[in-house]
């Protein structure tokens, strides 16, 4: 799963913090980066709350002082925390709280595992999104593209 996790956390983004000058290449990273979770066999640490709230922590700790910079790093653990949101991180109290019940994992499948068939109408619903956000922020365009891969500025005044 891919699209469903990047539309959703561009989409929410934008709707709640309705920034055009915010950097959404980290944000789509960030939204993608607990799936990593499953190449050590499940829902791991950066399925937990704890890994989202030390990247928080460590972005804002290292720009203090650094408005641009902090602009560009807070999209990763927003990233993240959507991730866990529009993923149901939360429903598996052992992944989501560790360590504050225990160390280990019990096993847990990675939620996107866990959910089987639902997968396939959420990742139409992410690739809906994603459409509509090529659309709506002109990258059919070359020289728009270019610019948001400079930038990672998708809207400049607003999606319609």
């Amino acid at each position: 799963m891919l699209l469903w996790f990047v539309g959703t956390a561009i989409v929410a983004v934008w709707y709640v913090f309705r920034d055009p000058r915010f950097d959404y290449r980290l944000l789509v990273v960030g939204a993608l980066v607990p799936e990593l979770d499953g190449l050590i066999g499940g829902a791991r640490v950066l399925h937990s709350l704890l890994a989202s709230v030390v990247l928080l922590a460590a972005a804002i700790a290292v720009t203090a002082g650094r408005r641009p910079a902090r602009r560009l790093l807070l999209g990763l653990p927003i990233g993240t925390m959507l991730h866990l949101v529009v993923d149901g991180g939360w429903r598996n109290s052992t992944v989501f709280w560790w360590p504050l019940g225990g160390w280990g994992f019990d096993g847990a499948e990675l939620p996107s595992v866990a959910r089987g068939w639902w997968n396939g109408p959420l990742e139409l619903i992410g690739l809906a999104l994603c459409k509509w956000i090529w659309r709506t922020a002109g990258l059919a365009d070359p020289d728009r593209r270019r610019i948001v891969a400079r930038t990672g500025q998708l809207f400049s005044e607003g999606p319609g």
